[in-house]
């Protein structure tokens, strides 16, 4: 009868490893957004003698901090608000339904009555 062949899929292993490269490497970034949220904001302000250009390095230091802040709290405010709509009322499609199978089975048992009758000897 029908046999598989004894190789493995290559594309498929290929793919899961793939996968797991992407994973290991999401997972790193992870881990060093979660540390950088995680240090204290670098003291720009308790410096006045630093020049100007470490200022502006801190000060896009603590602009990515807030990015990714904002960028980890997205989900779960939208999340949230799907939970909170209510569904939809069916109750006048359904109505329709009804009605329109109500004159379809009308139709039909008209339909039987015309032939039983038509050709009745």
């Amino acid at each position: 009868m029908f046999r598989r062949s004894r190789k493995p899929a290559a594309p498929l292993h290929r793919k899961q490893q793939e996968i797991a490269q992407e994973e290991a490497r999401l997972r790193e970034k992870v881990e060093n957004l979660e540390r950088i949220i995680k240090q204290p904001p670098a003291p720009a302000q308790n410096k006045p003698s630093a020049h100007r250009s470490d200022r502006k390095a801190a000060t896009e230091v603590v602009e990515k901090r807030f990015h990714v802040s904002i960028a980890t709290d997205a989900p779960r405010v939208v999340d949230t608000e799907r939970r909170r709509r209510r569904p939809r009322a069916l109750r006048k499609e359904r109505r329709q339904g009804q009605i329109v199978f109500l004159i379809l089975l009308a139709s039909l048992g008209v339909a039987v009555m015309w032939l039983v009758s038509h050709f009745h000897p």
